[in-house]
């Protein structure tokens, strides 16, 4: 019985036929070429070399232990369920060197650990148009590596990585120097970063899970002109971070429970001219950090249940929030200056305490979502362990009636009275 897998141990192909006899078997043709631990092809890597372009390998149900793979002509790669290539715990399995491959349905394992080298489920470098999809990839250093591609899609893999210390890890989905990538629907677990884009333009990551990051479930740098929407950032150790990019676009993404001394849900530093709208900030450390940020609109979120809904350091300029939810949290805002050059109207916030006598849904006067005890846990933060204590209702009491202390241009002229009708759905 197969202990990673719990299915009954395949046999393991190691012989291999010589190529002419490979090429006039039954199971082989031009177009169509069938691997099998007991057919006329034994050995995956043979198969690739016989595959005409344009043609197809097929493997059956087995357990192939053999050195590391390489697709050199347009081929589509294809695995039945229980196809399994097997690194040996000692190199990467497989590389795409050609355009227009397809590798789909195979279980990819055990690469080993190396401190010397990017081992790799599957890697493709310097092609375009390559699809990597509904395979599995398990116990790898890296899952899936991209390097210097353009147009290739990565959707609907099952990656399970060692969940072990982000020293002797690597990237679930790793993107480097490449164009017009789509990451969607994948369900990424235990790597040092679930995803990671650096130097990449025109990506699209959509419908993917990412949890339990030994780092962060994604990280991102010197990446322009990409969209993340609708994925799931689930319980990693530091949620996912976005630094020294442009025009990004975060919609109707989930980050929750990222927890730490140090987490948060999303960090932006150096992030420019780019939308955060519509996600959900559930029980993070952090909702929402920015640090040298600017020119971003935040608009339509929900942050729920976390320590800071939304950190904002004095160097993040000419934000915009408007129409965000704000409940639950131990602080809305927090920050480290006494002045604001961003702008918060139409917001609703649970703790507003104000009137609307005309009746038009927003409060008549404004609202300061910076309480005092935030500034004073930025300055001393071992005093948190007084935030439920009646210190800290009577200092919150005191700025309400004479505010002093708090950010005197950090308000929302137009509070919100009613929460919107928007849910927040469950991870």
């Amino acid at each position: 019985m197969s202990a990673s897998l719990g299915v009954p141990s395949p046999a393991i192909a190691q012989s291999s036929p010589s190529p002419a006899r490979a090429q006039g078997a039954g199971p082989t043709s031009a177009a169509l070429i069938v691997v099998s631990p007991d057919g006329p092809v034994q050995r995956v890597g043979d198969a690739l070399r016989l595959a005409a372009a344009g043609g197809r390998v097929l493997v059956k149900p087995g357990l192939y232990l053999e050195p590391t793979l390489r697709i050199e002509r347009p081929v589509t790669l294809e695995g039945e369920p229980g196809a399994i290539l097997d690194g040996g715990g000692t190199h990467t399995i497989l590389e795409i060197a050609a355009d227009d491959v397809t590798v789909r349905g195979l279980t990819l394992r055990n690469t080993g650990p190396s401190q010397s080298e990017e081992r790799a489920g599957i890697r493709a470098a310097g092609v375009r148009n390559c699809r990597i999809e509904s395979n599995h990839l398990d116990q790898t250093l890296f899952a899936i590596y991209l390097a210097d591609v353009q147009d290739c899609l990565v959707r609907a893999n099952i990656v399970r990585g060692p969940e072990s210390a982000q020293m002797v890890s690597g990237n679930g989905i790793h993107v480097w120097s490449s164009r017009q990538v789509q990451v969607l629907d994948n369900d990424v677990r235990g790597h040092r970063d679930g995803i990671y884009f650096e130097f990449v333009s025109d990506g699209h990551v959509v419908g993917n899970r990412s949890e339990r990051s030994a780092r962060y479930g994604m990280h991102f740098m010197f990446s322009n002109d990409c969209r993340y929407e609708r994925n799931l950032y689930l319980q990693n150790n530091n949620g996912v971070a976005v630094m020294y990019s442009k025009r990004a676009e975060f919609i109707d993404n989930r980050f929750e429970r990222n927890w730490g001394s140090a987490a948060y849900g999303l960090l932006l530093k150096d992030i420019n001219d780019s939308r955060i709208e519509g996600n959900q900030f559930v029980s993070n450390s952090v909702g929402l950090y920015l640090e040298d940020a600017n020119r971003n609109r935040v608009i339509g979120n929900t942050f729920q249940g976390n320590g800071w809904a939304l950190k904002s350091l004095a160097n993040a300029l000419d934000n915009v929030y408007e129409h965000n939810i704000f409940e639950g949290n131990a602080f809305d805002v927090g920050t480290n200056s006494r002045s604001n050059v961003s702008f918060f109207r139409e917001n609703y916030w649970d703790r507003y305490r104000g009137y609307d006598l005309d009746r038009d849904g927003f409060g008549d006067v404004p609202h300061a979502p910076v309480r005092l005890f935030a500034l004073v846990v930025e300055r001393a933060p071992a005093t948190l362990i007084l935030l439920r204590s009646l210190l800290v209702d009577l200092l919150d009491l005191a700025e309400r009636v004479i505010p002093s202390l708090t950010p005197e241009t950090l308000l929302d002229d137009r509070p919100l009275m009613k929460r919107p009708e928007r849910q927040v759905s469950r991870g």
